[in-house]
């Protein structure tokens, strides 16, 4: 009995020693295997390149906890990244399960030598660096000894003036088929750049080898004088060679341009240069004009090399002859191969206020002659109408000639010599329903004088009663034409002229457009007196500053524009009335220097 006993003891403790054994084993085996599969392998498929060339790297990990996969930031050093591409395997054996993750990367070195790949991190693991050796590739040339690929550029002006249009060209020549084809764009801090016209293509025989020319053009407007340095604009692409797909980079070389400032004997305030510059100028109707008839001033203005907003703005003041009424102005440009073409069209109404013949001014724009370096004038003839008085006026005077016609016409009657011979007797149709017999009767003396003096008479009453009804006309015309000033509606409320002006500049510092109207009309009716300000176009005459005029011009195209009256700045104005009230300029003129494309 002992001797089972025992016997069952030692065959359970025999089966808990094996259950130790399994257990350890199999702990074992799992803690191995987790550590083999917890690898990340890279390779190339190339140790040793060519500059230029495109080189992979392969990832491969044995767990499938990778996160976002491969950290490829410590690449981005020495190398372009091109793309990459993803692969993911399961497999089973004995009932485990492994996963691997395939990473390939296309990778273009930026230098020659010898680079190393640092270690590549996935999930909480990390490769062994690798060695990568980047040799100097050969220029590559075709049979005839050309480039494939050639990048020029150039441009019209080596040393233009400030703000003048400067044309740059970019030729790329290409002998062989491009893929993936990166250009850049011409850019700098001083330049203003915009494309001028689509690219043009042709073809090219150069040195035996036949290529094809595409032709981009960009215009230019300096910003700033002095030496200005255009880095070397590139292209990169992929080509097919005998020695497989190879991606290649050319550059052009650099440009250096010379920019000239404005020049001294520019006196205007408006630095305008411009390869030409024309104004047309026409008026209708120009005949048959009334007073108060409505007339269209028309004036275009085209600047051959210069930007619409480049030319300077045109403003004319009311005079006693005529109201004028401008339009807002219109600004378009035509752009061509040989550059552009600034149009800016204005639209003014003309009302004649007196008859006669009244002369709209002459019209006068400076610029400076690029071709020629010289200061030019472009210019128009003054325009000479003959005004007609007013349509009811002409009718009255009209209707008094007939009368005074009419009155001659019965004087004249009258005064012939009567004849007192007995009239002679026509002869008789022959009728015979007509029975009735006339008796004729000689006039005596006193009734003609009586018809005669009677007449005159009437005559006299006639001319008297037209002639103090066209002074009432007249007198009622004047009356109406009256204006009543602005001290009629608006009485002042400022206190003196430096209290008005102070409201004025604290107005426009602020940006309130609403109060900017009233504010100028107070200080202006202080200033310069009830009796000479009807409005604004008095003060852009009485201020004769043509700043300031296009200034209020603006600010009156802001109040009665779709836009948000916020969008309104008033600094320029408040610099220009506090410069015109001290008579000490602000700033220099190079500061006036229009600045192109504000918001580019």
């Amino acid at each position: 009995m002992v001797v089972i006993e025992r016997t069952h003891i030692l065959t359970s403790l025999q089966f808990l020693l094996s259950l130790v054994k399994i257990y350890v084993i199999g702990l074992f085996f799992l803690i191995s295997t987790g550590a083999l599969s917890a690898t990340v392998i890279a390779s190339l498929n190339k140790n040793i390149v060519v500059e230029n060339e495109v080189v992979q790297l392969s990832i491969r990990t044995d767990f499938p906890d990778t996160g976002s996969g491969p950290d490829l930031s410590s690449l981005k050093r020495d190398f372009d990244i091109l793309g990459q591409s993803q692969n993911s395997q399961f497999r089973f054996n004995l009932g485990t399960t492994q996963a691997l993750n395939f990473w390939v990367i296309n990778l273009m070195p930026k230098s020659v030598g010898k680079i190393e790949i640092p270690k590549i991190k996935v999930g909480e693991y990390q490769s062994e660096s690798l060695i990568l050796e980047v040799k100097n590739a050969p220029q590559l040339l075709d049979e005839n000894g050309n480039p494939p690929v050639m990048l020029k550029m150039h441009s019209s002006e080596p040393q233009p003036y400030l703000q003048q249009q400067v044309i740059l060209t970019m030729a790329l020549y290409t002998s062989v088929a491009l893929q993936n084809a990166n250009i850049s764009t011409p850019n700098h801090a001083n330049l203003v750049i915009e494309r001028l016209v689509d690219d043009q293509s042709h073809s090219e025989m150069i040195n035996g080898t036949t290529y094809q020319v595409r032709t981009r053009q960009y215009l230019a407007f300096p910003q700033v004088s002095g030496q200005l340095d255009l880095p070397p604009q590139t292209i990169s692409a992929m080509i097919n060679t005998n020695a497989g797909r190879r991606i290649i980079k050319v550059q052009s070389l650099p440009i250096s341009l010379n920019i000239l400032p404005i020049p001294a004997s520019y006196s205007n305030d408006y630095w305008l240069p411009a390869d030409n510059v024309q104004i047309s100028s026409s008026l209708t109707p120009t005949t048959n004009a009334h007073i108060g008839d409505t007339l269209t001033w028309k004036i275009e203005i085209r600047a051959k090399g210069a930007l619409p907003e480049q030319i300077p703005p045109i403003a004319f003041s009311s005079t006693a002859d005529y109201k004028l009424y401008p339009q807002p102005a219109k600004f378009s440009s035509q752009k061509t191969s040989n550059g552009i073409i600034g149009n800016q069209s204005l639209v003014i109404e003309v009302v004649p206020t007196r008859e006669g013949v009244i002369t709209l001014p002459s019209i006068e724009i400076p610029f400076w002659n690029v071709e020629d370096r010289i200061l030019e004038v472009a210019s128009t003839e003054s325009i000479d109408l003959s005004i007609l008085p007013l349509v009811n006026q002409s009718n009255n005077q009209t209707a008094i000639q007939k009368s005074h016609n009419e009155n001659n016409a019965i004087q004249q009657e009258n005064s012939q010599p009567i004849s007192l011979a007995k009239p002679k007797v026509q002869p008789k149709a022959n009728t015979q329903n007509i029975g009735v017999e006339l008796e004729v009767t000689e006039p005596s003396n006193s009734s003609i004088l009586k018809i005669l003096a009677i007449a005159s008479l009437f005559a006299v009453t006639l001319v008297s009663v037209i002639t103090i009804w066209i002074k009432k006309r007249k007198k009622t015309l004047l009356d109406d034409e009256k204006i009543p000033t602005i001290k009629d509606f608006a009485p002042v409320t400022a206190l003196d002229e430096a209290s008005a002006y102070a409201q004025l500049i604290h107005c426009c510092r602020a940006n309130r457009l609403s109060q900017l109207r009233g504010n100028l009309l107070e200080w202006a009716r202080l200033r310069w007196g009830d009796e000479n300000i009807l409005g604004l176009e008095d003060i852009k005459r009485l201020s004769n500053s043509q700043e300031i005029t296009q200034l209020i011009m603006e600010s009156e195209l802001s109040m009665y524009s779709d836009k948000a009256t916020s969008q309104w700045n008033g600094q320029a104005l408040a610099d220009a009335l506090e410069e015109h009230i001290s008579g000490v300029p602000k700033s220099s003129s190079s500061d006036k220097l229009k600045t192109l494309y504000p918001n580019f």
